[in-house]
């Protein structure tokens, strides 16, 4: 059984999504290990704790990036993690953290990238005129919203779209991409070569 652990920062939809689907046996082979938050307020923790998963808060107000980042990597090897998940976790991880798990870090982006990285980037879709939206499933590396993709879906941009509308329809589709893109990773059937991920059955 492959171990995940997921890092929230608010209300945790993406969390939520990768639970369901392994309730209904969507995601096969894998488990919730724990859940790490780094604001104790954050819903996605209520949320897990209600769904008895463990789950903590670390606190990084007063810490140093790389001091919170040990805590975290700390407590993600105490659960025995194979596979980190952001979900709406909203801090730049360090280089440390990337080190410690790597090709392991996955996170879910509200755009197609390379276009529109960063924060609001539906509304930077919106603002450029981009015809079409989605999401982006990717490693993480060092750089912002810059790792190997893993998976993409996309949205129409409809004219009367506001970034409230364009955000549900993509946030739609990113509950379906995430478990999809966690399940591609997780069976191994896959290389990367450059910058592409090309899934396939490993040859031994």
């Amino acid at each position: 059984m492959h171990r995940l652990g997921i890092l929230l920062s608010g209300r945790g939809s993406n969390f939520l999504a990768i639970a369901k689907a392994i309730d209904e046996h969507r995601l096969l082979g894998a488990e919730i290990a724990v859940v790490l938050s780094n604001l104790e307020t954050a819903p996605g923790l209520a949320a897990a704790r209600e769904m008895k998963l463990p789950a903590f808060a670390v606190p990084s107000t007063g810490l140093k990036r790389a001091e919170h980042d040990a805590e975290m990597i700390a407590r993600l090897h105490q659960h025995k993690v194979d596979l980190v998940c952001l979900a709406g976790y909203m801090r730049i991880i360090s280089p440390a953290f990337v080190e410690a798990f790597p090709n392991r870090i996955l996170n879910v982006h509200p755009s197609l990238l390379p276009a529109f990285p960063g924060l609001e980037a539906q509304r930077q879709a919106l603002e450029f005129g981009a015809k079409v939206a989605g999401c982006t499933v990717h490693f993480v590396d060092e750089a912002v919203d810059h790792g190997v993709i893993v998976l993409q879906k996309t949205v129409p941009v409809h004219d009367n779209d506001t970034a409230d509308t364009l955000s549900a329809r993509i946030l739609e589709q990113e509950h379906r991409a995430y478990p999809e893109a966690i399940a591609a990773v997780l069976s191994g059937e896959y290389s990367i070569q450059d910058r592409r991920y090309l899934r396939h059955k490993l040859q031994y």
